[in-house]
C-alpha cells in the first residue's frame, strides 16, 4: 500500500474493513504482494467441498442456503467465484459493515482475504548460452534422463503462471490435442491487474481459451520444467497444461489462483507447478488447503516457498504452506554460461550478463575503462559524477541506489558503457527496465569487480568485447539462495520440503523477448521438482500422490551453510528442508522412510520420539546404521536471523536396523532439543547408512527452541505500537489521550498494531469507558498472518457495530449509541490454547469517544 508520512502521523493506505490487512510502514509503502485486496475475501461455508467427501448438491444447497441468508439480512456483497470441488464456498467483494457481517451468517465457517500476488517480472539477462546442463546436472536429472531413460513422456503436468508461449520451438511450437502444451484456460486475460495501487489497476478478468503467455515468467517455468530442443529441460517428454492466472504485467488473486486449481485437476493433471507464494500465511490459508485436496484427489502438487529471505524467519508463503505440498527452497546454480569481455594487460577473461531492459553489448571493440568509486560501500554513482567519461566503460559498485540511477548518471557523464559489480559474493540479475538509458549496462560479480578496481588503481585499463560465450563457475554454486525464505511453518511443521537450482537459471523466454534468458528465484526451483515428479511418475507410475514427496526428500542432500560453507555446518533445515533434490537416486532407491520429515515441536515439551518406518523393495535384506547431524539454528528475532550452532542430541531405539527384502522394520528417534538460543528454531537430519556401502537415505527434523506461546505477537516497535488513530488527510495519527469520532466517512476508529508474528486468533471487543459494560465483539478472526517488516502494522477500523453470538440464524447485529468506549484487542498466539490465558496477548485502548453529527 502507499502512503505518505506527514508529521507525526503514519502513512495510511487504502483504508477498508473492519478486519482488514491494510498494510503500510512508517518508513516506506510495503509491497502490494503482502497486502490482501481490501475488499475481497474468500468464504468458506461450514461443509467439506467434494474433493472432501461432500456431494455437489450438498456444496450447492449450502451455497443457496448462504444466498438466502445474505439477502434477508440485506447484506450488499458481489460474487466474484464459486468453489465446489477443492474449498466450499465463493470469492465476494464487499464492503466494511458487509465483511463483518457475513461473517456471522449461520453456515458461514471463516473468512479470509483474498491475497494479491505481484506478477513475476522477469528479469532477462542476455548472453546465456542456450543451455540448462549445469541446473539439471545438480539435481542428476542428466543422468535420469540420458542414464536410466526417463523423460517424463506420458505425465501431464500443469504450469499455473503467466501463461506459456506454446509457439516455442523447444515447447513444442503449437496448443492443443497432440501438442507439447496440450491443454490450459487463460483466466484473466491480457490487461488484468489485481494491484488496487497500480496506475494500470484492472481487476476484472476477461477469460479465454489462449494461455498465451505475455510476461514471460511462464515460459521460462515451463522451459526449465519441459523445454525440449535447443535446451532441454528436466522433464523434455512431459505434457503440459497452461493455466494463465496473470495479465501481462500486474497481479493476481487467490481466487483465480484457486479457480485455476479446479480447472487443473478437471483436466487430468497428474503434477501441479505453482510458482507463486503469497507469503507470511497459514498452511489454512484457502490455497493452501485447496492444493492439499488436490494432492488427496492424486495429483503432486509443488509450489514456490518464496523469495523472502531478506524479510527473515517464517516468511514462506501459500500454497506451498499446504501440509501435503512439496515446497521448494532456492540454490544457485553452479556454472553459468555467459558473455565475456577482457582487460588488460593479460586478457583476463570476465564473465557478465546485461541487466534486463539493457541495450546489448558489442561483440567486438575496445574501450577504455574508469572508476567512479572504491570497493567498500559508499553509494557508487548514486550522485551526479564529476568529470569527463566520454568513451570510457565504466565500473561501479552495486548498492546505495537502483541500477537506473547509476547508469542514469553514467550516461550523463559521457559513458559508453556501464559495468556494475556486485556488493554481495557472487553474482546476480538487475534491471534498468523502463529507464531512458541508451548505452550497454552489464553485470558482473564482486572478485571480477574487485580485480578491475585494482588494476585501475594500478594503471590504465582497456576492456575489449568478445564474440561467443564461455562457462564460469559460480561462486555461491550449490548453496541456499540469498533471497530463499525462511520457515518454519507457522504450525511449526517443516517448511520448505525440499531444495532446487533456482539462482541465475537459463531457460526459455516468449519469442518476442528473444526466446531465451536468466531469471532467478524460487519460482525457478518448482519446475526442477515438478520436473523430478514426472520422471519419478514415468518410472514408477504408481507411485501414490502422498508418497512422492516423502521418496524425493529421503535422497536429498543437505548443503553447507550459504555464509560459510568452508566451516561445514549444514544449512537450516528451515532454510533447505531436506537439502538439494537428488532425482537419478530417488528414482533408484529401494528404501523408504515414512514419515520423511519430523516436526519435533517445541522443545518446552522436552523430548519428541518418532518411530521412523524403513521399507525395503530390494533382493537382499539391508542393515542401516543410524546416526544423527546437527544444522545450524537460528535465533528468536522473526526479520535478522542470527546462526547457531546446536546441542540437539538424537537417541535411537537400536543402533543399526536391518529390514528384509520386500519387508520393513521400524525404530524410535528420540530427539532432545536445542537449549538455546530460547526462541530460536534449531534441525538436523537422522541418517540411515547402509553396512557394506550403498545409498545413503535422510529424514530432517526440526522444532522451536522454548515456549512456543511465550513468544511476543503485540511488538511496539520503535513507534510504540499498538495505536488508537485518527486519519487526518493521508495519514494515520495516534492518539494517546483518546479522540472524538463522528463515524462519518475516514472519522472511524483505527486501531495499528504490528504483528511480529503469525497468531491464532485476533479479537476485537468494546467496552463502555466508564461502567465496562461489554458491548460484544466488533470482529473475531482466525490464522492472522504477520508483518513483512520489523516496522510495519496493520490497521483495524471499527464502524461503531457489534455482535454477539452465532446460532442457526446467525449473530445479533447492534449498533452502539454515541458513548464512550475503550475497545480490548486480544491475540491469540500460534498453537494456542483458547481456555489458557498466558497464550493472549491483549491491549485495550484509550478513550474511544462516538459523537455522531
Amino acid at each position: 500500500m502507499i502512503g505518505k508520512t506527514l508529521h507525526s502521523g503514519l502513512a495510511c493506505g487504502a483504508l477498508a474493513l473492519s478486519f482488514g490487512f491494510v498494510t503500510a510502514s512508517a518508513q516506506e509503502s510495503v509491497p502490494a504482494a503482502e497486502s490482501e485486496s481490501g475488499n475481497l475475501w474468500f468464504v468458506e461455508l461450514s461443509g467439506a467441498p467434494v474433493a472432501d467427501g461432500n456431494t455437489l448438491n450438498g456444496v450447492r444447497a449450502e451455497k443457496a442456503a448462504f444466498r438466502k441468508a445474505a439477502a434477508a439480512a440485506r447484506i450488499g456483497y458481489t460474487e466474484r467465484h464459486s468453489f465446489d470441488t477443492l474449498f466450499n464456498g465463493f470469492s465476494v467483494e464487499v464492503g466494511l459493515a458487509g465483511r463483518a457481517r457475513l461473517a456471522t451468517l449461520p453456515g458461514v465457517k471463516a473468512m479470509y482475504p483474498v491475497a494479491v500476488i505481484q506478477a513475476p517480472t522477469p528479469e532477462i539477462s542476455a548472453g546465456a548460452a542456450p543451455d540448462l546442463a549445469a541446473a539439471i546436472a545438480m539435481t542428476g536429472a542428466d543422468i535420469a534422463q540420458d542414464s536410466l531413460g526417463y523423460t517424463g513422456a506420458g505425465i501431464r503436468v500443469g504450469v499455473m503462471d503467466t501463461g506459456i508461449d506454446y509457439h516455442h520451438p523447444d515447447l513444442g511450437g503449437c496448443f492443443g490435442a497432440g501438442c507439447r502444451v496440450a491443454a490450459g484456460w487463460d483466466f484473466v486475460g491480457d490487461a488484468y491487474n489485481a494491484d488496487p495501487t497500480s496506475a494500470a489497476y484492472n481487476p476484472v478478468p476477461v477469460p479465454d481459451a489462449d494461455p498465451d503467455d505475455c510476461n514471460g515468467h511462464g515460459t521460462h517455468v515451463a522451459g526449465i520444467l519441459g523445454a525440449s530442443g535447443a535446451i532441454k529441460g528436466v522433464a523434455p517428454g512431459a505434457t503440459l497444461g497452461a493455466y494463465r492466472v496473470f495479465g501481462c504485467n500486474g497481479s493476481t488473486t487467490g481466487d483465480i489462483m484457486l479457480a485455476a486449481m479446479e480447472r487443473a485437476l478437471a483436466d487430468g493433471m497428474q503434477v501441479l507447478n505453482m510458482s507463486i507464494s503469497a507469503p507470511y500465511q497459514w498452511p489454512q490459508y484457502p490455497t493452501a488447503r485447496a492444493a492439499d485436496r488436490l494432492v488427496n484427489k492424486g495429483m503432486v502438487v509443488v509450489g514456490s516457498f518464496g523469495n523472502n529471505g531478506a524479510n527473515g524467519l517464517y516468511s514462506g508463503g501459500a500454497p506451498g504452506l499446504g501440509d501435503k505440498v512439496i515446497a521448494t527452497a532456492s540454490f544457485d546454480n553452479t556454472f553459468l554460461s555467459l558473455n565475456s569481455f577482457t582487460i588488460s594487460p593479460d586478457d583476463t577473461v570476465i564473465g557478465y550478463s546485461t541487466l534486463t531492459d539493457s541495450v546489448p553489448a558489442p561483440a567486438s571493440g575496445s574501450l577504455p575503462m574508469a572508476r567512479t568509486g572504491t570497493t567498500t560501500p559508499d553509494a557508487d554513482a548514486c550522485s551526479a559524477l564529476t568529470g569527463s567519461l566520454t568513451g570510457m566503460a565504466v565500473l561501479i559498485r552495486r548498492g546505495g541506489c537502483t541500477f537506473i540511477v547509476k547508469a542514469q548518471n553514467a550516461q550523463a557523464a559521457g559513458a559508453a558503457a556501464v559495468i556494475i559489480y556486485n556488493n554481495a559474493a557472487g553474482r546476480f540479475s538487475g534491471t534498468i527496465a523502463g529507464s531512458d538509458v541508451t548505452i550497454p549496462t552489464v553485470q558482473i560479480s564482486d572478485t571480477e569487480g574487485a580485480l578491475i578496481d585494482s588494476r585501475l588503481l594500478a594503471g590504465p585499463v582497456t576492456l575489449s568485447w568478445q564474440s561467443g560465450v564461455s562457462s564460469f563457475a559460480n561462486p555461491t554454486g550449490g548453496l541456499v539462495s540469498s533471497f530463499s525464505s525462511y520457515g518454519l511453518s507457522p504450525d511449526l511443521a517443516i517448511k520448505p520440503d525440499i531444495g532446487a537450482p533456482g539462482g541465475l537459471i537459463y531457460s526459455t523466454f516468449p519469442l518476442e523477448f528473444g526466446g531465451y534468458g536468466t531469471n532467478s528465484g524460487t519460482s525457478m526451483t518448482a519446475p526442477h521438482v515438478a520436473g523430478a515428479a514426472a520422471l519419478l511418475l514415468q518410472a514408477q507410475p504408481h507411485t501414490p500422490s502422498q508418497a512422492v514427496r516423502g521418496i524425493l526428500q529421503n535422497s536429498a542432500d543437505p548443503k553447507n551453510w550459504w555464509g560459510n560453507p568452508g566451516l561445514g555446518f549444514l544449512d537450516n533445515v528451515h532454510r533447505q528442508g531436506a537439502g538439494l533434490l537428488d532425482i537419478d537416486d530417488a528414482i533408484l532407491a529401494t528404501t523408504r522412510v515414512e514419515p520423511a520429515k519430523i516436526a519435533a515441536g517445541e522443545s518446552q515439551g522436552g523430548p519428541f520420539t518418532q518411530t521412523l518406518t524403513i521399507s525395503n523393495r530390494g533382493t537382499g535384506a539391508v542393515t542401516y546404521d543410524l546416526t544423527s547431524v546437527n544444522a545450524l539454528s537460528t535465533g528468536a528475532n522473526t526479520f535478522t536471523p542470527s546462526f547457531n550452532t546446536s546441542n540437539a542430541s538424537v537417541a535411537f531405539s537400536a543402533a543399526n536396523v536391518t529390514v528384509p527384502a520386500g519387508g520393513s522394520a521400524t525404530v524410535d528417534a528420540t530427539i532432545t532439543p536445542a537449549t538455546a538460543p530460547v526462541g530460536g528454531q534449531y534441525g538436523g537430519y537422522v541418517v540411515l547408512t547402509p553396512q557394506g556401502g550403498g545409498q545413503v537415505y535422510r529424514v530432517p527434523f526440526a522444532g522451536y527452541i522454548g515456549d512456543y506461546q511465550a513468544r511476543q505477537v503485540l511488538v511496539p516497535t520503535s513507534n510504540g505500537f499498538p495505536w488508537l488513530a485518527q486519519v487526518v488527510g493521508t495519514s494515520y495519527f495516534n492518539r494517546p489521550a483518546g479522540s472524538t469520532y463522528t463515524l462519518v466517512g475516514d472519522d472511524i476508529p483505527y486501531f495499528l498494531l504490528h504483528l511480529d508474528h503469525q497468531s491464532r486468533r485476533l479479537r476485537l471487543e468494546a467496552f463502555d469507558a466508564n461502567s465496562g459494560r461489554a458491548w460484544h465483539r466488533i470482529s473475531d478472526d482466525e490464522y492472522i498472518g504477520r508483518n513483512s517488516a520489523s516496522t510495519s502494522f496493520f490497521a483495524f477500523a471499527w464502524d461503531g457495530t457489534t455482535f454477539t453470538g452465532k446460532g442457526k440464524n446467525g449473530s445479533q447485529w447492534r449498533t452502539v449509541p454515541d458513548g464512550q468506549y475503550v475497545v480490548k484487542i486480544s491475540v491469540l498466539k500460534a498453537l494456542g490454547d483458547e481456555n489458557n490465558p498466558a497464550h493472549w496477548e491483549s491491549w485495550t485502548s484509550p478513550v474511544i469517544t462516538i459523537d455522531r453529527p
